[in-house]
């Protein structure tokens, strides 16, 4: 099966948990490419690049820690990035 990308907004407690950190270090480890960024309205946002079984990994990962506590997400596959090496943590 191919890759995908998707572009996810997390409500609920993702500021200040260490989501970002929590996410480069568990994407790495599942081979995934992407990036987290917090935003202004206390929602972070990530691209998040691999197998689709990889990112739900990753989500489940995300959901299970015992500081972060997603309330909802909106999700949606946007183009896949060729040129894309790791996963970074935007600021």
């Amino acid at each position: 099966m191919g890759e995908i990308r998707k572009r996810i907004t997390f409500h609920g407690r993702v500021q200040g948990v260490g989501f970002r950190y929590t996410a480069r270090l568990a994407a790495g480890s599942l081979g995934l490419t992407g990036w987290a960024k917090n935003e202004y309205d206390g929602t972070v946002t990530m691209e998040v690049q691999g197998s689709e079984g990889m990112i739900n990994k990753l989500l489940v990962r995300l959901n299970t820690d015992h500081f972060i506590r997603i309330e909802w997400m909106d999700s949606e596959e946007i183009p896949i990035r060729e040129d894309e090496k790791g996963f970074q943590i935007k600021y």
